[in-house]
């Protein structure tokens, strides 16, 4: 199988780094995160003037028809970057769910917006009893004189403190963790109804507890039908974080090799003592094992069986977490005590890697699943 970018992927893969090389360094970071909204609002519009921000949807929509190779080379340059701007949340997740069960009416006016850089959106799925079960969902729709309202609590929506609107879950039959009976629904974020709560998580990114009390509400695809679409897009999100870690270990990585090549002891570099050495080719290993894996999630994000596409998933997940593990606490023992500090960035970077191993479930959750599906390769 021939991993090589095309021209094109490989244009826009310098173009990406180069945008997030020029608008992010460390300082820069800090200043976005002291904007009301906790990222760049310039930068936002430059995603949109690249054609990011359209770039995984149809042409047909009012995109540019890149596929999840696109999405990779994107997220790995923002893990690089950790970047702030809700671009996982908007494009990856909600954008997912439009592209899977929107009308064609729904996307032909919501897309460009998107991609325009003009509309934000935000996936409120995730529920406090939930865990990583997608399918307990207690939030609930009902249909009254042809309107839909939903009623209940979401909780950890990324982005969706500064969302314009909201793609909802909610259950419009069966039981509490049925994977039948749950809907999706299009919600405008300052309707009647809609209370936010917003907070930085520990990475410095930002989410919001909401509150829905009979908020109107538009059905997206047919209502009672949403859970494989749900699953599918968190599918398809895995493998995109999977590709943003990739990034934040190879900076990790990149900025203790520095560190070791500058530090001095004993009256030399400690990058020249081969103890040291040794720790960070684990680093590298770990990283190249990680990479390979989240390359194999992208091939298999469009996967048409769900239980393949599944444990592909999984054994990404799986792997990204051991990887990023090793990585992120190599990094901090390699730096010693500046390590630790607010005030350097490779905390910052482990603060993120953490973030992504927990989002879907983490490491032990996906052996699990993985174990109960009878392995990666079913025998």
């Amino acid at each position: 199988m021939d991993f090589d970018l095309s021209e094109e992927q490989s244009l826009l893969k310098d173009s990406v780094e180069k945008l997030i090389l020029q608008n992010y360094d460390f300082e820069q970071r800090k200043k976005y995160l002291k904007t009301s909204e906790g990222f760049s609002p310039d930068l936002w519009a430059r995603y949109a003037e690249m054609g990011l921000l359209g770039l995984p949807f149809a042409e047909a929509d009012g995109g540019f028809g890149g596929g999840a190779v696109e999405t990779m080379i994107v997220m790995e340059a923002f893990g690089r970057g950790l970047v702030l701007e809700p671009y996982f949340a908007t494009v990856v997740l909600a954008g997912g769910l439009l592209r899977h069960a929107a009308s064609p009416a729904q996307r032909a006016e919501l897309i460009p917006a998107i991609a325009a850089g003009t509309l934000r959106l935000a996936f409120a799925h995730a529920e406090r009893q939930a865990r990583y079960d997608l399918a307990d969902v207690t939030t609930r729709a009902r249909e009254s004189a042809g309107v839909w309202r939903v009623s209940g609590e979401k909780s950890l929506v990324l982005a969706g403190e500064h969302a314009d609107r909201l793609i909802v879950s909610a259950r419009v039959s069966g039981a509490q963790r049925a994977h039948e009976g749950i809907g999706l629904f299009l919600v405008d974020a300052k309707a009647p109804g809609v209370s936010r709560r917003g907070y930085a998580l520990q990475d410095a990114t930002r989410a919001a507890e909401i509150s829905l009390s009979d908020t109107q509400a538009i059905p997206l695809g047919v209502p009672g039908e949403a859970f494989p679409v749900i699953a599918r897009v968190v599918d398809e999100a895995i493998a995109a974080l999977c590709a943003e870690a990739v990034g934040v270990m190879a900076a990790m990585h990149e900025v203790t090799l520095d560190y070791l090549r500058t530090r001095k002891q004993f009256g030399r570099a400690i990058g020249q003592f081969q103890v040291l050495q040794h720790r960070a080719v684990d680093m590298l290993v770990a990283i190249e094992q990680a990479r390979s894996m989240a390359m194999f999630a992208t091939m298999m994000a469009g996967e048409a069986d769900a239980t393949e596409r599944r444990r592909a998933m999984a054994a990404a997940k799986i792997q990204i977490g051991r990887s990023g593990h090793k990585v992120g606490q190599e990094a901090i023992q390699l730096h010693g005590g500046i390590g630790m500090t607010m005030e350097y960035k490779v905390g910052h970077y482990f603060k993120r890697m953490t973030m992504i191993e927990l989002l879907f479930g983490d490491a032990d959750h996906h052996l699990a699943e993985l174990a109960a599906a009878g392995g990666l390769i079913a025998v």
